[in-house]
């Protein structure tokens, strides 16, 4: 593991680092901001997956969440979105597939299998990585994220609920299987014949609370405005209905004409923060 940045913030100190990944077998990039508090002591981890296009960059800039980590004493760790290098495969024309749209699943598929592990990459290798390196307390985090990052928080909460403490999400792809940006990267990562369809659900928050899945509470905020949610590329209303339907503890927060943007995760990021400070520090 390599440091490659380092910026003090709110008494702390938010950093950038690459290693190789044995997972992803590529070399991988992340970031962590350590509160002051982790000076003299370890800290729960909040992990933060973020959307299409995006790295390990957009959320630590844009989203204003250091400040409120530093008053609750969190970690903040902030992954990238898929495999990076000239070796890695790419759909070039398309900003929904590929490099930065890992999708947070396990490719299966050619030629993506190899490196495209970023299930595996985020719920296994990384958290390793960082509670062996890091003032961090071994198996006390929660995981929230946007998007495609909103998806893979889901996710991976719901098919580990014993790993996190809390799960929150943005504007999150809720019912993968049935939405465009869903159907694509499933079937292309994850194949479209039957027998590679049926997997699809291991996937798909929706379907996987329909199946039994379940955590103690989740938290989602949606704006109203956001042009994706009018797309029907989210469906929160699926997933809500899954959930009333198996009584999985949800909060669906409809916020008026907010959009897709940073601009509206960093409104209500303090509330996803204290939420997971409250979990976190039980």
């Amino acid at each position: 593991m390599k440091q490659i940045e380092s910026i003090k913030e709110f008494g702390g100190y938010l950093n950038r680092y690459e290693h190789d990944s044995s997972t992803c077998h590529c070399k991988m990039t992340f970031s962590v901001y350590l509160p002051p508090q982790a000076t003299t002591e370890k800290v729960p981890a909040l992990y933060w997956l973020s959307g299409l296009t995006c790295s390990d960059d957009n959320a630590r800039t844009k989203a204003g969440m250091q400040r409120y980590a530093a008053e609750q004493g969190i970690a903040l760790i902030f992954p990238d979105t898929s495999p990076r290098g000239d070796d890695v495969p790419d759909a070039a024309e398309r900003y929904d597939l590929g490099k930065g749209a890992g999708f947070y699943v396990n490719a299966t598929q050619m030629p993506w299998e190899k490196n495209y592990q970023m299930y595996d990459y985020i719920t296994q290798e990384l958290p390793a990585l960082v509670e062996k390196e890091f003032a961090v307390i071994p198996n006390v985090k929660s995981i929230s994220g946007h998007s495609m990052g909103g998806h893979g928080a889901l996710i991976c909460a719901l098919k580990n609920p014993q790993a996190y403490q809390s799960v929150s999400a943005f504007s999150p792809i809720c019912n993968p299987v049935e939405c465009g940006w869903g159907k694509g990267c499933f079937g292309s990562y994850l194949g479209k014949d039957v027998d590679d369809t049926s997997t699809w659900q291991n996937y798909d928050a929706t379907l996987l609370v329909k199946d039994g899945a379940k955590v103690n509470d989740i938290l989602i905020d949606q704006g109203t405005g956001d042009e994706f949610y009018d797309e029907a590329q989210l469906l929160p209303e699926n997933f809500q209905a899954a959930c009333d339907q198996v009584g999985q503890p949800l909060t669906l927060r409809m916020q008026e004409d907010y959009d897709h943007s940073y601009h509206f995760i960093a409104s209500f990021i303090g509330d996803h923060i204290a939420y997971h400070a409250k979990a976190l520090k039980k």
